[in-house]
C-alpha cells in the first residue's frame, strides 16, 4: 500500500486537501499544516511500514472508521 493511500485510507473525511510535491535528490518529507513531520534529509532512511501513521495520529486523530 502507498503512503498516500494509507493515509487517506485513514483520514480521508477529516481531510481538507493532500498534495504531493516532486522533490530533488531523494528527498522524502512528510507534513502536516507546515509543520515537518518526517524527513528523510535529516533521518538518513526511508520510514518504516506504519511509522508515518504513528507520527501524524498524534496530532489527527485516531484513524477514522468511515467505509
Amino acid at each position: 500500500m502507498s503512503l498516500a493511500a494509507e493515509i487517506l485510507g485513514y483520514w480521508a473525511p477529516v481531510m481538507e486537501e493532500v498534495g504531493l510535491r516532486a522533490g530533488t535528490k531523494g528527498r522524502f518529507e512528510v507534513s502536516l499544516d507546515g509543520q515537518l513531520v518526517f524527513s528523510k534529509a535529516k533521518l538518513g532512511r526511508k520510514p518504516t511500514p506504519g511509522e508515518i501513521r504513528g507520527l501524524l495520529e498524534p496530532i489527527v486523530g485516531p484513524p477514522q472508521s468511515w467505509r
